[in-house]
């Protein structure tokens, strides 16, 4: 907001000059307003002073350069230089000299948080909106190709299978350079998802793959789990297979003795006889 003050004095210039010594300010840095000239009056009755309106009016580029020094000087940086350029609403202020990696933080997250405070702390100031863009050592720039390659990356592999995928929180810059990268891309599209500061975006086709339905997974039949069945297992869940071989094995059995019985028989037989059949045809006279 910018500063003001309302002075009353006997003259015009000597209420700019108190105004200014309040306020601190030099008198070619203000500015004045004269609200009401003084006036004299008649044998001394219905006179007036002057009344001035004197204030300044703040820069937001200046308030927004003279914010990040306090802040980086806070923050232990020495022998740094900030300058700034207006682009249109956009105001970028470069961060240059040694040591200022830490300024950048993990992924850019401290640089970004001194951008958003920058922006609060400027547009409480009357004026337009400004916009506020802070970069250090290129990395912005960095980044933007990064994250490009990133969402061409993931686009190719959503229009190969036809499937969504999810990218990692990021915050709101970071999110539009994935969407301006997306929109170049035919075949798919993106959206974001969730609350910030874990707003993600999702890419996806714009032919999704359709999946079969297979119904109920509890109900499908695991082939590993018949293969690792035991004998014995077998055995408990289909008892009548035990009764079957129990059969085939009597059976084998009876055949056994059978064969002995008929061994008996022979040797008990005369030798011209022993090349005959055991059981021959019956005549009946």
């Amino acid at each position: 907001m910018n500063k003001e003050l309302i002075k009353t004095a006997k003259t015009v210039d000597i209420a700019i000059d108190e105004a200014c010594e309040e306020l601190g300010i030099q008198r070619d840095k203000v500015k004045f307003e004269i609200l009401e000239l003084p006036k004299k009056g008649v044998l001394g009755f219905g006179s007036h002073p002057a009344k001035v309106r004197v204030y300044i009016e703040e820069n937001k580029t200046e308030n927004a350069v003279e914010y990040v020094k306090n802040i980086i000087s806070a923050m232990g940086a020495k022998d740094f230089e900030v300058q700034s350029t207006l682009e249109g609403e956009t105001l970028n202020i470069s961060l240059s000299g040694e040591d200022l990696g830490f300024i950048i933080g993990r992924r850019g997250e401290t640089i970004d948080a001194i951008q958003y405070l920058t922006s609060l702390a400027v547009n409480r100031l009357d004026g337009d909106y400004m916009r506020i863009k802070i970069d250090s050592g290129n990395f912005r720039e960095k980044r933007e190709k990064t994250l490009d390659a990133l969402a061409k990356k993931i686009a190719k592999s959503v229009l190969k299978t036809g499937r969504s995928i999810t990218l990692e929180p990021m915050n709101p810059y970071e999110r539009r350079i994935i969407h301006s990268a997306i929109t170049e891309i035919e075949g798919v599209t993106s959206s974001s998802i969730g609350e910030e500061p874990n707003r993600k975006v999702v890419i996806s086709s714009t032919n999704p793959v359709k999946r079969p339905y297979r119904g109920n997974k509890s109900k499908r039949f695991n082939k590993n789990s018949r293969n690792s069945r035991t004998n014995e297992d077998v055995s408990k869940q289909y008892p009548f297979k035990n009764n079957k071989v129990n059969k085939v094995t009597e059976k084998e059995k009876d055949k056994t003795q059978v064969t002995d019985n008929d061994k008996a028989v022979r040797s008990n037989i005369p030798e011209e006889a022993k090349d005959k059949p055991l059981y021959s045809k019956i005549e009946l006279e």
